[in-house]
């Protein structure tokens, strides 16, 4: 006596085909993900050497010319060349791109015949490196030795001192070692060394000057005034004898 089983909804055929239908459709959901990769020549329309891309006019893909010429994206990783990896303007090259969302993007670059990229001669220019400072010594501000520095110091915390001669009488803005500046040199003032020689009444100037002249000292010019009178008072008191 058989027992028969039933069918069930899916059945057993209809199952097996449908598992063996699955990697097929995957494999062309794959086919249709996949980017196509495609062959390409034309020329370098313009490459930046300092950040390292660039733009490939595509005149011919896939031995089809194309009219107007493509822009197709290029990275320096993807040149095939030695040392510094970088396009010159109007350098003829061949090319497999792919397309992306946000364009064609090449993925090998080479020249001519699959021969390496010539390059620009252009570098990218560097960091002006900053001027360091002149360097002044290594020395210790707590003890004044050349070895160390204060830092490293193994005394105790020393009395404040000039940091140029290493006194403790004064500091170092007012050491008489020090150097002066250019400044302190001359005149801070421009007012003061012009007052002296500004024209202005000069009393007390009058009388040395006067005696320069004359030939006689303070003392005869004020004699002089004195005696004045008195011969003035002599000659009336003889007119009057006379009279």
């Amino acid at each position: 006596m058989s027992i028969s089983t039933p069918a069930s909804d899916t059945g057993g055929p209809a199952k097996g085909g449908g598992v063996r239908e699955e990697p097929a459709k995957a494999a062309e959901q794959e086919d249709r993900t996949r980017p196509q990769v495609l062959s390409g020549s034309g020329f370098c329309k313009w490459f930046n050497v300092r950040m390292g891309f660039g733009f490939i006019s595509m005149t011919n893909s896939e031995g089809s010319p194309v009219e107007p010429p493509l822009d197709v994206f290029v990275h320096q990783s993807k040149l095939v060349m030695e040392g510094f990896r970088s396009l010159k303007e109007g350098e003829q090259v061949e090319f497999t791109y792919k397309k992306s969302s946000k364009g064609l993007e090449s993925l090998r670059v080479t020249g001519p015949g699959g021969g390496p990229c010539v390059g620009s001669e252009r570098r990218p220019k560097g960091k002006v490196p900053l001027q360091k400072r002149k360097p002044k010594g290594d020395r210790c501000y707590n003890c004044g030795g050349l070895d160390h520095h204060a830092k490293e110091c193994g005394l105790p915390p020393q009395p404040k001192k000039c940091h140029y001669c290493q006194s403790i009488t004064h500091m170092m803005a007012q050491c008489p070692h020090k150097p002066l500046a250019p400044s302190a040199l001359g005149p801070q003032d421009p007012h003061v060394s012009t007052s002296a020689s500004s024209p202005g009444p000069r009393p007390y100037l009058s009388l040395p000057e006067e005696e320069e002249r004359s030939g006689s000292s303070p003392q005869e010019g004020c004699s002089f005034s004195l005696e004045e009178p008195h011969i003035h008072r002599g000659s009336r008191t003889q007119r009057r004898k006379k009279s």
